[in-house]
This record gives C-alpha cells, sequence and structure tokens, in this order.
C-alpha cells in the first residue's frame, strides 16, 4: 500500500478548521472526501498542522496512504477536479516511504501573518488580511519580536484550550518586514519553529501590533513574556491573515 504525501493551499474561510469536525465543514474531511471518489474505502489524511478556523495554506502537508500505485500528476489532476468548486488545490503529489509522517516527521514549521495598515477598505484582499487604521512602528515591532526568539517558556502566548504537553517551545524565527501599498503599508511577518503552541502566533501578532501602534513599550513584551502568565498578553489577532506557508523535512518529499 503506497503512501503520498501531498502539498495542499486553501483558503481557509468557508472552513472550521484543518481538523475533521462531526457538524462543521472542515479542510481534511473536504480532501478526504475528494480522495474517497478515486478510493472509496481511502482512509483519513494525516496533517502537519491543525491551523483554526479562518486560517489559510499556502504549505499544508498530508499524507495518506492508498491501495492504487497512482502516478503522482494524476492523483493530482484527479483530486483537485473532485474537490472543485472548494477553495482548496493540491499542489503536488509525491510517493514517500511508509515511515514519513507529515506531522510528526516535521523539523520546522513557516507562518507568514498577513498586517494592512490604512484608512481605506481593502477590496482585492478581504478576508486574507488583518486591517488596522492606524499607523505602525516597523522598528518598535522589530524590537520587541527579538525578546520572543530563543527558548523559552510561552505560557503567556498560549490559548487557554492549549492542549500541548509544555509551554516551552524554541521560536526560530520573527522577521517583519514593510512593503508600500496603495495609500498604507501591508506588514509582513515570517515566523518559524519545530512546532507551535494554540494561538500562539496570533497572540504574538496580536502583542506586537499593540507595539507598533504605541500602546505597549518593546520592553514590554519581554515583561509579559516573563510573567508566565496568558493574561499579560496583548489581544489575539483574527485569524484571516494567518497563513501556514511552509513545512520542513529532513528530506523534501517533492523534491524531483
Amino acid at each position: 500500500m503506497p503512501r503520498y504525501a501531498l502539498k495542499i493551499e486553501y483558503n481557509g474561510a468557508p472552513f472550521a478548521g484543518w481538523q475533521r469536525q462531526n457538524d462543521q465543514p472542515s479542510v481534511q474531511q473536504t480532501v478526504e472526501e475528494a480522495l474517497r471518489k478515486l478510493e472509496p474505502d481511502a482512509p483519513g489524511i494525516f496533517g502537519a498542522g491543525r491551523t483554526d478556523a479562518g486560517v489559510h495554506a499556502t504549505g499544508q502537508i498530508a499524507h495518506v496512504d492508498l491501495v492504487q500505485n497512482w502516478e503522482t500528476f494524476r492523483l493530482t489532476e484527479a483530486l483537485n477536479y473532485h474537490l472543485k468548486p472548494m477553495p482548496i488545490a493540491i499542489l503536488d503529489a509525491a510517493i514517500v516511504d511508509t515511515a514519513f509522517h507529515a506531522r510528526f516527521s516535521a523539523i520546522r514549521r513557516h507562518y507568514l501573518f498577513r498586517l494592512i495598515s490604512r484608512r481605506a477598505p481593502v477590496t482585492h484582499d478581504h478576508g486574507l488580511v488583518w486591517q488596522v487604521k492606524h499607523s505602525l512602528d516597523l522598528e518598535a515591532m522589530q524590537v520587541a519580536g527579538r525578546h520572543l526568539l530563543g527558548k523559552h517558556d510561552f505560557t503567556t502566548f498560549r490559548s487557554a484550550q492549549c492542549q500541548a504537553k509544555s509551554p516551552v517551545k524554541t521560536l526560530e524565527a520573527l522577521n517583519i518586514e514593510r512593503h508600500a501599498i496603495p495609500y498604507g503599508y501591508e506588514f509582513r511577518f515570517h515566523i518559524k519553529a519545530r512546532s507551535f503552541l494554540h494561538n500562539q502566533v496570533r497572540s504574538f501578532v496580536g502583542t506586537l501590533e499593540r507595539v507598533g501602534a504605541g500602546a505597549w513599550a518593546p520592553e514590554d513584551v519581554d515583561k509579559a513574556l516573563k510573567a508566565k502568565n496568558r493574561s499579560a498578553c496583548g489581544p489575539v489577532c483574527p485569524p484571516q491573515g494567518l497563513y501556514l506557508s511552509e513545512i520542513n523535512y529532513p528530506e523534501d518529499p517533492f523534491e524531483r
């Protein structure tokens, strides 16, 4: 029974998140239903990251075991046909070793958060970014973000519903870029670590936005981190600007 890795892109707006749920649409269930159009007894798929409701992906990875030996291009084309009209695309497929696991074999996860600062409402990016109307100080956010790098107890930036056994994680990178757009700016937060706590990225961005707006000083982020108390966190930002952008493995399963 061959194992296939799938690289998946999706707009998270219509879904209650990645993970299969009993009474709400999910990305996982939608892909599984498409697979069962090809193989009625196809088992469930396993994803690398459990994105929340409204969160998008440009590089989610999942794996599935199928009975048939599919040519990967045909598998991709067939799945995309059966996924229409849902906003999910299979970007690539690859045959992998049976030891490969989309979640547990991953060594790094990359997230992108898009934040737009301008007065006029966004149109083309509506539902794909978080918008604020006030200006933001890039340098202040960059200084504040450096306090979060490295290995820490991130209890402050962890959802009360988080099921991780430990709040200790190692943040490898938190880079913020500013790009000019018509009548405003887009700020892009590039964040990577081996794994994340529930709501950790959105807690980071929501807190750093307060720094950029001048409501917090950069050193207040360090104080919040050291408090190890959820009440010390800034506001959790909305999900629509967040993208699971890339998953790294010891060997790239899609490298031809």
